[in-house]
């Protein structure tokens, strides 16, 4: 099995930062990208940022210059930091990867609660 494991959520204040993580795990042989979505409450999930192993990135334009993502490629694991943040941040923060694995190619994590107050 493959399993993407979300850490790092919760509130903070408008103006602070938030770090999370989330690992990947299991019988994985490589990972083409990782990423992050998030889904407000009554929106669609959209797409925050992606990295690939390569170091490639992109990010939402509401989230540019704010939030940087990175990835440890020994350890499968992407990291989003999340500086400056404001109310309209306040989502459930997924993890996604495609990756080559016996179970398939897609993944997500469970998802991790970031509310941000003002």
């Amino acid at each position: 099995q493959v399993q993407l494991v979300e850490s790092g959520g919760g509130l903070v204040q408008a103006g602070g930062s938030l770090r999370l993580s989330c690992a990947a795990s299991g019988s994985i042989f490589s990972i083409n990208v990782m990423a992050w979505y998030r889904q407000a409450p009554g929106k669609q999930r959209e797409l925050v940022a992606n990295i690939t192993p390569g170091g490639s990135t992109n990010y939402a334009i509401s989230v540019k210059d704010r939030f940087l993502i990175s990835m440890d490629n020994a350890k499968n694991t992407v990291y989003l930091q999340m500086n400056s943040l404001k109310p309209e941040d306040t989502a459930v923060y997924y993890c996604y990867s495609e990756l080559l694995s016996y179970y398939g190619m897609e993944f997500w994590g469970k998802g991790t609660l970031v509310t941000v107050s003002s």
